[in-house]
């Protein structure tokens, strides 16, 4: 069992003051972080390209402020950050703070989207062609991080996303550490891979992690190093060292280096949802399976992903296979 005999580490202090800041220490003027700017060539649509990174409403490494700003944190190679990112007047700055600043800046304009290329995508479905127009911003992002793309990604293994995205948030908070400089409250880093690997085996299932996704993330972390190595791999070769860990398949692999790659053709098969829902935007078919969503994909080899992208932001969905509930009777059940 994931843990059992491992000591617990010790969790962050939050005594109603500053995120792990005890109440009784007064909070300080934040110090202005490092600060890059950066210009894309194109249209830049913060949302489209960073949402993909964001683990619910409540993830604790993400953040989207009224101000415009998208913070995030990370567990960069040179040590955890913060980074704030705000694109305005065709420019994008980025302001982060901690050990790992300096990499996420560096870091920024492929974040943003510079190593995508949307240009070589080409639409043959009106569907695609009409989307693309109306969301000229869209850019697939690359972290160049894994670990924090695939531990979520394993959550998420067979489980609805309400549950995976809980799991992330208290996993998360319980044994992360408090994001550097000026975050919003409630922002953390996540742990350190050593951390995940002594977190007993009661904190999982307190999270709602079964036996087996906690396992895939102990035996992930375990070799965590050479994981990471695969950030600086084409995205398929990234997939098979992935899929060398046990508990990590095609589904996982796919959406990890969609991420940490920013693998344009890298489709998710073995999901629930997503076969019907292109089946439906392209065909008209909602009950699609996994052959005929590649099938109708095929058209877009090396683009993939994108295609698939642009159906998910199009809002073109199955219709429900039920009535909805009369609003009368919202409630009584």
């Amino acid at each position: 069992m994931a843990g059992r005999f491992a000591p617990r580490p010790p969790r962050p202090t939050v005594r109603g003051g500053q995120a792990g800041v005890p109440a009784s220490v007064p909070r300080q003027a934040a110090a202005p972080g490092r600060v890059r700017t950066w210009t894309p060539d194109g249209p830049l649509d913060l949302g489209l390209v960073l949402g993909p990174l964001r683990r619910g409403q409540g993830d604790p490494t993400f953040r989207a402020t009224p101000d415009g700003s998208v913070w995030r944190t990370g567990r960069t190679p040179l040590g955890p950050g913060t980074l704030r990112v705000l694109a305005h007047g065709g420019k994008a700055r980025g302001e982060a703070w901690g050990p790992g600043a300096a990499w996420l800046l560096e870091q920024l304009p492929e974040l943003l989207g510079a190593t995508d290329d949307p240009s070589a995508f080409v639409p043959r479905h009106r569907l695609l062609a009409l989307t693309r127009h109306r969301r000229p911003g869209l850019r697939l992002t690359r972290t160049g991080l894994v670990l924090e793309s695939l531990i979520p990604s394993v959550l998420e293994q067979k489980v609805t996303t309400v549950e995976a995205y809980a799991a992330w948030r208290t996993l998360v908070r319980t044994f992360g550490e408090p994001a550097p400089g000026p975050a919003p409250a409630g922002m953390y880093v996540m742990p350190a891979p050593r951390t995940w690997a002594l977190i007993p085996s009661w904190e999982w299932h307190r999270a709602g992690v079964d036996d087996k996704r906690a396992s895939t993330v102990l035996r992930a972390v375990r070799v965590a190093a050479r994981l990471e190595e695969a950030a600086r791999m084409t995205p398929e070769r990234a997939r098979e060292r992935l899929e060398l860990v046990p508990g990590i398949g095609p589904w996982t692999s796919a959406e990890t280096v969609q991420r940490s790659h920013g693998a344009a053709d890298a489709v998710t098969v073995g999901d629930l949802h997503l076969p019907g829902i292109v089946g439906w935007a392209l065909a008209g078919n909602r009950n699609a399976d996994d052959a005929e969503m590649l099938r109708l994909l095929e058209p877009y080899a090396g683009q993939r992903h994108r295609a698939a992208r642009l159906i998910l932001i199009s809002g073109r969905v199955p219709p429900r296979r039920a009535p909805r509930m009369p609003k009368g009777d919202i409630g009584r059940l």
